[in-house]
């Protein structure tokens, strides 16, 4: 008889944290530019981790309700995450494969603003990544991990919050699964390869537990 381990995976103690749904629209707000609001919202509305979204090429975004003159199938604004070995800010896809993300209108609109606030920036018209510089010695150039966490973390300090890149998926993630989506979507949404990398999400909060519990207490009459 061969004895075989038993192994368990980690207990899940604390769930990330994440923005509430007022802050999101306060550093949405604080963002001073189209691009850095453009960068939040793929962030926190398509739950993409933030080397996945500084390697989006412009062809990578199809925004109209048809890309078929794209070679494209999927109907409805979206976008897509591609791996990429050769991204020139060393972005990488850490899934390793592509994924399909559908966008809000609301990020239509702000990729536009950005296009027009890149038009601005004639050392970008020859540049096919979406996010790029903006001023300084680099301006036009691709984003990189480093630019991407200063400008969130800074935007974060004018509103008095903490805030950074990866926060941003965690809160879309968590909004998901508060929201009723089933977890294989939520799991497809993130690229998660394991339904265990998105049981981190499932993790009650407090609010949860008490709702839990009104909802099922018989009603006390005096």
């Amino acid at each position: 008889m061969i004895k075989a381990r038993v192994l368990k995976a980690p207990e899940i103690e604390k769930a990330p944290a994440t923005l509430t749904e007022p802050q999101v629209d306060q550093v949405l707000e604080a963002a001073r530019t189209a691009r850095d609001r453009l960068l939040l919202t793929v962030l926190v509305e398509g739950g993409l981790r933030i080397g996945e979204a500084l390697g989006l090429r412009r062809e990578d975004m199809h925004l109209l309700p048809d890309s078929t003159h794209l070679g494209c199938r999927t109907r409805g604004a979206h976008l897509h995450v591609r791996p990429r070995q050769d991204n020139e800010n060393g972005a990488r896809a850490k899934a390793g494969r592509h994924r399909m993300v559908p966008v809000t209108q609301g990020a239509v609109h702000r990729y536009r603003d950005h296009l027009t606030e890149r038009e601005q920036v004639t050392a970008a018209a020859d540049c096919d990544y979406v996010f790029v510089n903006l001023v300084g010695g680099v301006m036009g150039r691709p984003m990189t991990y480093s630019n991407a966490k200063q400008v969130i973390e800074r935007i974060g300090n004018r509103c008095g919050l903490r805030a950074r890149p990866h926060m941003m998926r965690h809160t879309a993630a968590t909004q998901w699964i508060r929201s009723g989506v089933a977890p294989d979507v939520v799991q497809t949404l993130l690229g998660h390869r394991s339904s265990a990398s998105t049981a981190v999400y499932l993790h009650a909060q407090d609010d949860d537990l008490r709702a839990a519990v009104d909802r099922l207490a018989p009603e006390i009459t005096r």
